[in-house]
């Protein structure tokens, strides 16, 4: 392999300009950015699909925005995108389209998979998943008994879980209360344990989302879910029927499984899992808020998708979150980047957005398979303010590292009580203001600080942020917030030439752990093959086992 061919984007002319840029303006504090231009709080802004972008406090000019631009044009941006939206194959490794914007297309739109129009299958999922929502909430679809159906589990893993737990805690506002929602994905036995420990088999539904009908964790849980029904009910097997749906495109599995196929909600291969939380991954979701309100959410996510396929790369907001991204991963070396939502409803929005992020672009190779030369994703973090501020927020503030923060905050609460919202928000605002600016020696001093106590104290500031504000948390909100990540993440994968749609270091862990269950179980000693460690750990949690 040639350095030429490892260093392909660091050789690109965008990226030295970036490079002479970066050694030009790296030292600048934002202190001296701010004091220089008094309306670059406005001017590095941008309001676009219902949110308001505040990246004036990146460590950034006019300089940096259109060399950053010029790149993504350089590394062809535009033709990525139009090829994404043209359904044309570019998961390359797997051969397959990238298409989670057409879940959320509108009736007439055209998105063509291989000459076949998908919008309309597309729809006619939905109405289904519709249609039986309905029944559910309504009370018209009974159990095996007869009684309504008031709970409702969602049993899968990956983004069979973390988009369907996400959604429905950051839209739990809208959902019915008079139902129970629970998510199981772990193999841990005590997750579904713990899931199912207070509710009535009679009254509960679990919906099993696995594409194959075969993943090892959402099998073993479904299987022990279903012990769990049959003998509540008295293991009339006729009862699976009433209490299981699934979200796959194995009917043949699911039939076996002792689901109705009719009752089985498809997708497509060209839906990634990490993608699919508005596809019939969605469907518990869609059970508890509502058909009109998941609508809203996916005419959200297209509102999104068009202006990140339309807008110009100065003004479009997923293109410059995500060239931002390069700017501070790849230049300042920022490791990492936190999330932090002001907004209870949105505490597992980090979770979600760490599979999406390193997922798609934890990849030590180029689309071609060359080794990079650089760093790719950043590792994604958070928790929700305030809580963060009186835990990990000392590092943020005064630690070694460098790390970019989003705020993510909303200018209505959901819930207003008093005097709360004003406090949540001004939290917002110091926080960034604080990370920016910080406070020097002579401020400190000035407030009477002995001199031994000064560096202690001294915030050095310089650490940049983005404020994303929106009106109120909406479904129509949450479909455009997660879709500006989507594309966010896109770009970032375009600039550093991955294949973003693709997750093979998921598989060898999984392989292995194949390899080691019947190793586990085996009541004579199997013979061992691995490493000493492994072999060592493998017969001590079988000596603990007993005979």
């Amino acid at each position: 392999m040639t350095a030429a061919i490892q260093s392909r984007l660091t050789s690109r002319q965008g990226w030295k300009a970036l490079a002479a840029h970066y050694d030009a303006i790296s030292k600048v504090h934002l202190r001296t950015l701010f004091a220089d231009d008094p309306d670059r709080g406005e001017r590095f802004t941008l309001e676009a699909a219902g949110l308001y972008l505040d990246y004036s406090k990146n460590r950034i000019t006019d300089e940096t925005v259109a060399l950053l631009c010029e790149l993504a044009r350089e590394c062809g941006l535009p033709s990525r995108i139009e090829s994404m939206f043209s359904g044309d194959k570019i998961n390359v490794t797997e051969g397959r389209p990238v298409l989670h914007v057409a879940l959320r297309s509108v009736p007439g739109q055209q998105i063509f998979v291989d000459g076949h129009n998908v919008v309309p299958d597309v729809h006619e999922v939905l109405d289904k998943m519709a249609g039986f929502s309905e029944q559910v909430r309504t009370g018209a679809w009974k159990g095996h008994t007869g009684k309504r159906i008031r709970n409702v589990i969602n049993v899968g893993i990956g983004g069979s879980d973390l988009g369907p737990v996400m959604a429905y805690e950051a839209l739990k506002h809208y959902s019915d209360r008079s139902m129970t929602f629970r998510f199981i994905s772990n193999i841990d036995s005590t997750d579904i344990a713990e899931a199912v420990v207070d509710l009535d088999p009679a009254e509960t539904l679990f919906v099993i989302s696995s594409k194959t009908f075969t993943t090892l964790e959402t099998m073993t849980n479904a299987a022990t879910a279903r012990e769990w029904l049959l003998a509540g009910v008295g293991g009339d097997q006729r009862a699976v029927a009433r209490h299981f749906v699934a979200v796959s495109t194995n009917a043949e599995k699911v039939s076996e499984f002792g689901i109705d196929p009719a009752n089985m909600f498809g997708f497509w291969d060209w839906v990634g899992g990490r993608y699919s939380m508005d596809s019939a991954i969605g469907l518990s979701t869609m059970l508890a808020i509502g058909t009109n309100n998941f609508r809203a959410m996916l005419a959200g996510f297209h509102e999104m998708d068009e202006h990140f396929r339309c807008a110009p790369f100065e003004r479009n907001l997923p293109v410059l979150m995500g060239l931002l991204s390069i700017w501070n991963n790849n230049f300042f070396g920022a490791e990492t980047i936190a999330v932090l939502p002001y907004e209870q409803y949105l505490k597992r929005f980090p979770a979600y957005l760490q599979q999406l992020t390193m997922e798609s672009n934890g990849k030590h190779v180029t689309l071609n398979g060359d080794t990079v030369d650089y760093d790719t994703s950043p590792i994604y973090w958070g928790e929700p303010g305030t809580n963060g501020q009186h835990s990990f927020y000392q590092l943020i503030h005064q630690g070694t590292r460098l790390i970019p923060c989003d705020f993510i905050a909303f200018n209505q609460s959901l819930n207003p009580i008093g005097r709360h919202h004003d406090m949540l928000l001004a939290n917002v605002f110091a926080q960034a203001e604080a990370l920016a600016f910080g406070k020097t020696a002579k401020e400190v001093r000035a407030e009477g600080t002995p001199d031994w106590l000064v560096s202690h104290r001294v915030f050095e500031g310089n650490r940049p942020s983005n404020i994303i504000l929106a009106d109120q948390l909406t479904p129509e909100t949450l479909g455009r917030l997660i879709s500006l990540y989507e594309h966010s993440v896109f770009t970032q994968g375009v600039i550093w030439n991955l294949d973003s749609f693709d997750q093979w270091g998921v598989e060898l862990g999984k392989v292995l752990a194949q390899r080691i269950i019947p190793e586990l179980e085996s009541k004579t000693d199997p013979g061992f093959t691995h490493d000493s460690s492994t072999n060592n750990l493998i017969r001590r949690y079988r000596k603990s086992k007993g005979p």
